[in-house]
């Protein structure tokens, strides 16, 4: 029996079955999500980001504040008064009378140095004078007693009794007793002033202090030798160093292109570097004049107008030279900005403003930098906020995310 054979009727398609129908809710949550899928992308790719920066506030110059800065400036706290105090005399040290920190008085000891030669020596030219003293006395003993002969021998030579010879003998031993009279006067005066030179080396031997003042260092102890010059070795050259703390000042190198901007008298206001949210108001005592060739300076001193314990030698401080005349003028139009704001674009000085959380670039007039602020007359007011060192991406109309500082 043969199998059946293909024919064209059994590839012919069915077409009586029909598609399954679609829900019609289903359609419309497809085209619903395929909407927010397409506004989520079109939101992503065209939003812009917020950039974080950092701003301040532009405040008012205070009313106080008419001193404006000319010149910053950097130096110490010097002493006017200080000493290295030494001896006159080599010697041993016998006493030191004084520790760092103690407050001294003009002529007070603080310190002794062995004394037993220069006591000796004392002594022995003491005892010369005394029996220089002693000579003295019995010459005039004798010279009276010369003069007496010499007045008897007169008489007699008057009466014809006494010889010629006796009355020149007579003479001569007064006038021998006169002049050893007055050798030995003039023997007593070195003996004295002998005996004062041993005293002035003995009353050297005590150190004292030459003015009131406090005592910051001290460089010798009991037992070492001390010298008014270095004789190497072991050898100290002083006792201690005395600061008269009435005498502190600042001491400042000024640039010379800039010291037409220090006067005397004018005002300054310091900062030190141990204090530095301490301002001390001070005073320009003098320009000395004179140039260093080799820095290109000039040493301006500056005083502190009240003194305070704080301050100490050696301390490193900041100045401000302050223009008040300038300042008053300027005080009345401007506000103040850190100087991280401001921008140099060609010729104009812009900053960025922040503005409902949007940049907005704005020319400024600037009247100058006043330290780490800058002082602006116009473009800005009081209460706007700026950008401190706006990034370089950092265009006009960005959106940006306010850092707390």
């Amino acid at each position: 029996m043969s199998e059946p054979q293909p024919s064209l009727d059994g590839l012919r398609i069915q077409r009586d079955a029909k598609p399954p129908r679609r829900s019609p809710i289903g359609v419309a949550v497809g085209a619903v999500v395929a909407i927010v899928v397409i506004c989520a992308a079109v939101w992503w790719f065209t939003r812009s980001t917020a950039i974080p920066v950092h701003t301040a506030v532009a405040r008012e110059v205070s009313s106080g504040g008419g001193d404006l800065t000319v010149l910053n400036a950097s130096g110490y706290v010097t002493a006017r008064r200080e000493a290295t105090v030494s001896s006159k005399v080599t010697g041993k040290v016998n006493e030191i009378l004084i520790e760092e920190g103690m407050k001294v008085t003009e002529g007070q000891v603080l310190a002794r140095i062995d004394d037993t030669n220069v006591r000796a020596s004392l002594q022995l030219a003491q005892a010369q004078e005394q029996s220089a003293r002693a000579a003295l006395d019995e010459t005039r003993v004798r010279l009276r007693e010369a003069e007496q002969e010499l007045q008897r021998q007169t008489d007699l030579l008057h009466r014809r009794v006494a010889t010629q010879a006796d009355f020149d003998h007579a003479q001569a031993a007064a006038l021998a007793y006169r002049a050893h009279l007055e050798q030995q006067q003039a023997d007593v005066a070195v003996a004295a002033r002998s005996a004062a030179v041993w005293q002035q080396q003995l009353d050297d031997t005590v150190i004292r202090a030459p003015f009131a003042g406090t005592v910051t260092s001290k460089n010798a102890q009991p037992g070492e030798m001390i010298s008014p010059m270095s004789t190497g070795g072991f050898t100290r050259t002083g006792i201690c160093t005395i600061v008269d703390m009435d005498s502190l000042e600042i001491e400042i190198d000024v640039n010379e292109s800039y010291i037409n901007r220090v006067t005397a008298g004018q005002p300054v206001e310091a900062v030190l570097d141990a204090y530095p949210d301490w301002r001390i108001p001070c005073h320009v005592i003098a320009i000395i004049p004179t140039a260093d060739r080799n820095k290109s300076t000039v040493k301006v001193r500056v005083g502190f107008n009240q003194l305070d314990p704080r301050i100490l030698p050696d301390m490193s401080v900041k100045v401000a030279f302050r223009d008040t005349a300038a300042g008053a003028a300027i005080a009345k139009r401007g506000v103040i900005v850190p100087r991280a704001a401001i921008e140099q674009q060609g010729d104009r000085t812009v900053v960025m403003v922040v503005s409902a959380g949007r940049i907005e670039r704005r020319a400024v007039s600037l009247a100058r930098r006043e330290g780490d602020d800058a002082l602006v007359t116009s473009g800005l007011t009081a209460g706007e906020k700026v950008v401190i060192d706006p990034p370089a991406k950092l265009r006009d109309g960005d959106r940006v995310n306010e850092l707390t500082p």
